[in-house]
């Protein structure tokens, strides 16, 4: 059985009339489990929103509310089900929802998270807390990482920024942090996009979705991590572009195929 999985973060809850496309996006591309990001009012009264959402598109939703950013959450589509689900929010600026799905390769962990976007020393220990937290051979920790990719030379890209959002990125010898990302993978977790990705892997900014905080600065901010028995199965990842994609969110989605 071939299951894909789609991570987004739809800025702001789809503020300002974008859920319809993200709606639309996610029903054309029908992911089999979708981590969303940037989940703002989705836990209103009882959580309203986003049961319209996961009705619209026909599938089951856990939501992890935010104490101090924004909630995160997991759809999943039938006939798949969520036999365990857990929210984190004390340890993480935002959240992190986790659900746990049977499939006959075994039991599937997702693991939807939005790290620190502000300070990268709390980035760093919010990514060594969940990669201790989540170590299940089957598990897959995805989202906004706002983290850069060690193998990816960001140094250009970043001076292009304005002050106040490349301090974001920088340590404090004033370098591009990679940090978070590294320390995924010293627990050992794969990057697949890296393992069974096409395409530049860059995920913000979009074309026409706002996102000045990177102003031209194509970056990689979201990913998709694997225990190495669940990397094996990765057939392909890649960037999702065009129609919706370039303007219901200031990030584009990215999705991965498995052999489960």
């Amino acid at each position: 059985m071939t299951l894909s999985l789609l991570t987004w973060n739809v800025k702001t809850g789809g503020s300002g009339g974008r859920l319809d496309g993200i709606v639309a996006l996610l029903t054309r591309e029908r992911p089999d489990i979708v981590a969303l990001q940037e989940l703002r009012d989705f836990q209103r009264h009882d959580g309203r929103r986003m049961r319209e959402v996961a009705d619209a598109l026909g599938m089951a939703a856990f939501l992890a509310p935010s104490v101090f950013g924004q909630p995160v959450g997991v759809l999943v589509r039938p006939p798949l089900t969520i036999a365990g689900r857990s929210a984190v929010r004390w340890r993480l600026h935002h959240a992190a929802a986790a659900v746990t799905v049977p499939t006959a390769a075994g039991p599937l962990t997702v693991v939807s998270t939005h790290l620190n976007p502000f300070r990268p020393y709390r980035r760093l220990r919010e990514a060594r807390w969940l990669a201790h937290r989540y170590r299940g051979p089957l598990t897959v920790i995805t989202g906004d990482l706002n983290s850069l990719d060690p193998h990816t030379a960001d140094t250009e890209r970043l001076a292009r920024l304005p002050e106040l959002y490349r301090r974001r990125h920088l340590g404090a010898d004033g370098r591009p942090d990679t940090r978070a990302i590294a320390s995924f993978a010293e627990a050992g977790f794969v990057d697949l996009w890296r393992s069974a990705g096409t395409g530049d892997g860059l995920t913000v900014p979009t074309t026409r979705g706002g996102g000045h905080e990177f102003s031209n600065a194509g970056m990689r901010l979201d990913y998709l991590l694997a225990r190495p028995e669940l990397a094996a199965r990765a057939r392909t990842a890649r960037v999702v572009r065009g129609d919706e994609a370039e303007w219901a969110s200031d990030h584009y989605p990215l999705r991965v195929e498995l052999d489960l």
